[in-house]
């Protein structure tokens, strides 16, 4: 049977001042009323029952999430005592859902993604199931074409075709073997990537057997397998929550593009049907919403703007934000923090949380 593995345990910290360590990213309405995290299981509703749908994000969101989401059953939330990356989180979540359907097929991924239509990736997700069910051993990813020279993706070179097929929407599901996993390059190899017109962005979502996952991290991660493997066999017994807090602790974390994907050999790319939007600044909010004609998005229930371009504006509440004057800016107000930086150097603002940890600002994080 298909499983949703949906990964949740993102701090989301280039979206401070809104986004904190007990509330990040996933769980705000970012692109519209319903959180990012709601978005994506909604998106899967007519393809994976609730029963069969697993979040994996940090213990102390576990409450939350399941406050967002009351649908799913409690057991489908799982807590990690820490942050270790998502290979470990995606091989703990196999071996729990192994424990319950052993020929089990698993569609992962992150919960902070936009992605539209929704059909079109249902359809594609089943596309890439049936290719799991020809031949079990297979990895299926999804690739998105690019349309800039993004630096901050990884991309993944296509290799020769292996067929296609019509989706329900009218789309093509057109599969390329995977020739290689490129990391995230310079802005000089993005564009020579860009102009090829065979590399992908990666999307960090997956289609493969639990077990198939499983016997790849025994061969390429076998230290972080064994401690995996502990912590399942210790599930349902009175030793289990120390043993996941002790051995999940111990993991080196990696992601599952160093740990697997580099190094698999069957391995398939879809070109997504679809749009995706990996939300991962203030900037995808003028993607996701949209501008107004002086180039500007607006999510706040009161603002006045005046000679103001290209600036990005947002409240939580009924905070007024007035804003004269400004290009290319971000502004952002919360009950007790304000933003205001330049659009162009986001980065920045993850220097800006780091400087708040160092002066032990722990409210405001």
């Amino acid at each position: 049977m298909l499983h949703a593995v949906i990964m949740a345990g993102g701090s989301g910290t280039r979206f401070w001042p809104e986004s904190r360590a007990d509330w990040p990213k996933q769980l705000l309405p970012l692109s519209g009323t319903r959180s990012l995290i709601q978005d994506t299981v909604d998106r899967l509703a007519t393809l994976v029952p609730p029963e069969r749908v697993l979040i994996v994000t940090a213990a102390r969101l576990v409450d939350a999430v399941r406050q967002q989401l009351p649908e799913l059953p409690p057991q489908s939330v799982l807590g990690e005592p820490c942050k270790r990356d998502t290979a470990p989180c995606i091989g703990l979540a196999a071996f729990q859902i192994l424990r319950r359907d052993p020929d089990a097929t698993l569609a992962v991924m992150p919960a902070d993604h936009a992605i539209l239509p929704a059909q079109a990736l249902r359809d594609a997700i089943g596309c890439a199931a049936e290719l799991v069910e020809k031949e079990p051993g297979r990895i299926v990813t999804f690739g998105i074409r690019p349309t800039y020279a993004a630096e901050s993706f990884g991309y993944i070179e296509r290799g020769k075709p292996l067929g296609s097929s019509r989706l329900s929407g009218g789309e093509s599901c057109d599969v390329y073997e995977v020739a290689r996993f490129r990391e995230k390059p310079p802005a000089a190899v993005a564009r020579e990537y860009l102009a090829a017109g065979n590399f992908y962005w990666n999307s960090g979502i997956f289609v493969w057997k639990a077990r198939t996952i499983l016997a790849a991290l025994e061969k390429h991660q076998p230290e972080l397998f064994a401690r995996l493997r502990t912590i399942a066999s210790a599930e349902g017994t009175s030793e289990f929550q120390a043993t996941f807090e002790r051995e999940f602790a111990a993991i080196r974390g990696i992601s599952i593009d160093y740990a697997v994907m580099e190094h698999a050999r069957d391995v398939a790319v879809i070109e997504a049907p679809f749009t995706w939007d990996d939300v991962g600044s203030w900037q995808a909010m003028a993607r996701l919403r949209g501008v107004d004609t002086e180039g500007n998005t607006i999510a706040a229930e009161r603002h006045v703007v005046v000679n103001t371009t290209g600036t990005i504006i947002r409240s939580t509440d009924e905070h007024l934000i007035a804003t004269v004057g400004l290009t290319d800016m971000i502004v952002v107000h919360t009950p007790d923090a304000t933003l205001v930086a330049n659009r162009h150097d986001e980065e920045a603002i993850r220097r800006v949380v780091k400087l708040l940890e160092e002066r032990g600002w722990k409210e405001y994080l």
